[in-house]
């Protein structure tokens, strides 16, 4: 990513990842928790690995991601995230050999460090916490609709029952 690129994003996330300093400590810097976040999202490096890359706690990436994922999705997801023309769609797949298809939808687990309340909640059945992020894209692979946030526990098929999406169907 160019550094204009890096500024820009931070600059339109920071009405919502403004933080005051305490008299404990001062808070990080919204280029900082960016940072963090896309380095944690964007390789298979741990927590612990992206903690020390950073000079922060492991907990500190975990809260950092979040926060930067919640800002995302709060000013950003609207802007970007669009159906687009529905007619459109469905020929690009008709063309690929899916007629009457208007989207591909899947579910996949996202690791997340577990959480202090309802950890269970969180465990997939493959044993390690998660959160689930369902989405949706059109024929050219770009997403149009994205649902995320339930228990790692949570089946595909639920979260799906309980989406925007599905409610608009």
């Amino acid at each position: 990513m160019r550094k204009s690129t890096f500024l820009e994003l931070c600059d339109l996330l920071s009405p919502a990842l403004k933080h005051q300093d305490t008299r404990m400590r001062a808070a990080l810097t919204i280029q900082k928790r960016v940072a963090i976040a896309l380095w944690k999202l964007a390789t298979p490096d741990s927590y612990r690995s992206v903690a020390n890359q950073f000079g922060v706690g492991k907990s500190t990436v975990g809260v950092a991601v979040m926060q930067v994922a919640n800002a995302i999705v709060k000013l950003l997801l609207s802007k970007v995230v669009t159906l687009g023309n529905v007619q459109v769609i469905i020929d690009g797949f008709a063309a690929m050999g899916f007629p009457n298809c208007g989207g591909a939808i899947d579910g996949t687990h996202i690791p997340i460090l577990g959480p202090g309340h309802q950890g269970s909640q969180y465990i997939t059945r493959k044993g390690y916490f998660s959160m689930v992020l369902q989405a949706l894209v059109d024929h050219k692979g770009r997403f149009t609709n994205i649902n995320v946030g339930w228990p790692g526990k949570v089946h595909d098929a639920r979260v799906f029952r309980n989406s925007g999406l599905f409610r608009r169907l």
